[in-house]
């Protein structure tokens, strides 16, 4: 009996420490991660609470189509879908850039930690901002950065409309992500939100 203690003993240091039991984490190993804002370092995590329920406006289930239409899986062909995991490792590559295409009053009322507000209306002006440089005919993206978009959720067009209308005006669909799930989807997960009405 004692060896087989010693046995069980031995494969349990051999397992990879797993996250505390009954957290509430990104993923098994994966309790948060930080990442850096104009404020200063934000540590991305989840409510805690396991009770947690959305409410207000990210409890609707039903808008009005149009214009709160069910988005495709695909923004624009050549630009990947992401989840959430996906959109947290570019929020932590400082060479990415990841952009809440909402509108500004959007954004001043919770975003996700380390975006940047680049209204869908406004895309193609601020491609500047993406790493592309003006030029007689346009811009030229030839060193553009490796790009996130994202709205309010699965029915909200705006960043889909902002994909498109940065192809057509010269952003590489290869260099661009979108996160079809958006604000309801981050905020069901109970993940951090930063901004005036951050709270969860």
């Amino acid at each position: 009996m004692k060896r087989i203690l010693v046995i069980a003993g031995a494969l349990t240091l051999a397992v990879p420490a797993v996250a505390q039991e009954g957290a509430v984490n990104l993923g098994r190993d994966l309790p948060s991660v930080t990442v850096e804002t104009p404020n200063g370092p934000v540590e991305i995590s989840r409510i805690q609470d396991p009770m947690h329920e959305l409410d207000g406006e990210w409890a609707r289930t039903s808008r009005p189509c149009p214009d709160f239409c069910i988005q495709p899986i695909e923004a624009a062909e050549g630009v990947a879908t992401i989840g959430e995991l996906e959109l947290l490792e570019m929020l932590q590559d400082p060479e990415a850039v990841v952009v809440d295409s909402r509108t500004h009053d959007w954004f001043r009322g919770g975003t996700i930690p380390g975006a940047i507000s680049i209204p869908y209306t406004q895309a193609v002006d601020e491609l500047g901002r993406l790493g592309c440089e003006p030029d007689f005919d346009g811009w030229d993206c030839t060193n553009a950065a490796e790009v996130a978009l994202f709205c309010n959720g699965i029915w909200c067009g705006q960043s889909p409309t902002a994909i498109r209308a940065m192809i057509a005006a010269g952003f590489p669909a290869e260099r661009m992500h979108w996160y079809r799930g958006g604000m309801q989807v981050w905020r069901l997960l109970g993940l951090t939100v930063t901004g005036a009405n951050g709270a969860n």
